[in-house]
């Protein structure tokens, strides 16, 4: 599937207009339903193939943000053979109390797997508590970048985003 293929069906899978408010807060006319393009098995190869490509030179193990992360860092271990961990919003309060699951090893190099972001709140405050728990972290990937300060806080917090799609590159191949 080329880049231009997948821009169109994700739009056309996932883009929804109307009224939607956003975790960060923030109201849009506009909101792209990732679980439609991670539910769908074509879409989720193509997009595992696309982000495999914008990893890190180096990294030990893949880390799927709660819950949009998960079947996208899942996909892409498949895809390229490196273990994963799932990291959850706030740590499990029964069983072991993880916050990060699978076995996380201080030192560990990780590459943080995102569906979309806009503000990047909630990621930057899973990524400060992955580096309490001795996890590099110097890098984001994710499928679209929605292109609201995003990368900016990020950048604030010393690491970079790689997104497969911004919104304003999504939008305009989708419209070829």
């Amino acid at each position: 599937m080329t880049r231009c293929e997948l821009a169109k069906r994700i739009v056309s899978t996932s883009f929804l207009t109307g009224s939607f408010k956003l975790r960060s807060g923030k109201t849009s006319s506009f909101y792209l339903d990732k679980y439609r393009f991670e539910a769908d098995p074509t879409l989720l190869s193509a997009l595992a193939q696309e982000m495999a490509s914008l990893l890190p030179a180096k990294y030990d193990r893949l880390a799927g943000m709660e819950l949009g992360g998960v079947p996208l860092a899942t996909a892409i271990a498949l895809l390229i053979g490196k273990p994963c961990l799932f990291v959850r919003k706030k740590a499990k309060e029964y069983g072991t109390c993880n916050l990060v699951e699978g076995g996380p090893t201080p030192g560990e190099r990780i590459a943080v797997i995102e569906d979309v972001i806009t503000t990047a709140g909630q990621i930057c405050t899973s990524i400060q508590e992955m580096r309490e728990l001795g996890l590099v972290v110097t890098q984001v990937t994710c499928v679209i970048d929605r292109e609201e300060g995003g990368r900016e806080n990020l950048a604030k917090i010393g690491c970079t985003l790689a997104p497969a799609f911004t919104w304003r590159e999504l939008d305009a191949l989708s419209n070829e």
